[in-house]
């Protein structure tokens, strides 16, 4: 499982070392408004973190790779 998940995880980010809100719903499997709640209650989502530049959320794709196969 975590092979593909990684692999699917890998083809979202295409490189980049962040990925938008949008997309780090779609590689959890949750909605996009559910980690923009959370963010907003908490200041994180999943215990990630993210980077506000320019007015959009970027969630480190090394964090996302760590909670997906269950590392730290």
């Amino acid at each position: 499982m975590s092979q593909d998940t990684l692999a699917a995880l890998a083809a979202i980010a295409a490189g980049r070392d962040h990925v938008v809100t949008g997309e780090f719903a779609h590689a959890v499997n949750r909605a996009g408004q559910t980690i923009r709640k959370n963010y907003c209650l908490t200041g994180e989502c999943f215990g990630i973190r993210p980077v506000k530049i320019g007015g959009r959320l970027l969630w480190p794709v090394a964090q996302i790779a760590a909670l997906l196969t269950g590392g730290h």
